[in-house]
């Protein structure tokens, strides 16, 4: 199968089935958003979800955010990973929001790659969902998906390598929701350790199912789905 039909394939699918995708992560405005994702970074969405309430009634605001120390955000993000890290970086990125950007979120991967704590997944992530920009956010999900599926080659060993693979071959208006449908195949359907080949629909197209799975029937990821009782 060439290149261009499993692009194909794989968005003429996502856009019939999951049209409108959209983040995971709970937020009202881009500054809740970045604080998010600067949290999320190797933790689950739904732990910095659980956290996010009382660390924003807290530091409501960049202003707010800019004038705490480290060791004061530390208490409220205890419970996501690398909280001591984290929490210098958000005392950083809201210094640095209001000092050097008026206390708004900028809308450029080059600006953003500026705040501390934020690399180019986080601003990927942040003027694709917030600034709907052309950005391919590459996380562990997009990552494994990607090769998997046989969308990107083996070459592609970096998230950059794979992330300009992708945007190749997607139209930019469908990047920002491309990004989604990666992640949340990757968080819900095909898992590291054992992916759910039996569910997914996907395996017309998939160089994994059909290297590891196709012709080994007793694989778990070829068994049936279980059914639930009535």
């Amino acid at each position: 199968m060439r290149k261009s039909e499993r692009f194909r394939r794989f968005l003429e699918y996502f856009l019939t089935n999951f049209p409108k995708p959209k983040t995971e992560l709970l937020y009202t405005n881009p500054y809740e958003l970045i604080v998010a994702v600067v949290l999320s970074a190797q933790c689950t969405d739904k732990r910095v979800n659980q956290i996010m309430p009382e660390l924003l009634n807290q530091f409501p605001t960049p202003a707010h955010l800019a004038l705490a120390s480290a060791e004061e955000i530390f208490p409220f993000i205890r419970s996501v990973s690398y909280p001591n890290n984290k929490a210098k970086h958000l005392a950083g990125l809201g210094r640095m929001l209001v000092e050097d950007f008026g206390a708004e979120v900028p809308s450029s991967i080059e600006e953003l790659q500026r705040l501390p704590g934020v690399g180019r997944k986080t601003a990927n992530v942040v003027v694709s969902v917030i600034y709907n920009q052309p950005a391919m956010a590459v996380d562990t999900h997009v990552f494994r998906v990607s090769h998997r599926l046989g969308l990107v080659s083996r070459t592609a060993t970096t998230p950059l390598a794979v992330e300009k693979a992708l945007v190749k071959y997607i139209p930019e208006e469908l990047i920002p929701k491309a990004h989604h449908w990666l992640i949340l195949h990757g968080r819900y359907i095909c898992v590291a350790r054992q992916p759910k080949c039996n569910i997914c629909p996907l395996t017309d197209i998939c160089e994994y199912y059909a290297k590891n799975v196709a012709n080994n029937p007793d694989t778990p990821q070829n068994q049936p789905a279980k059914r639930l009782r009535p």
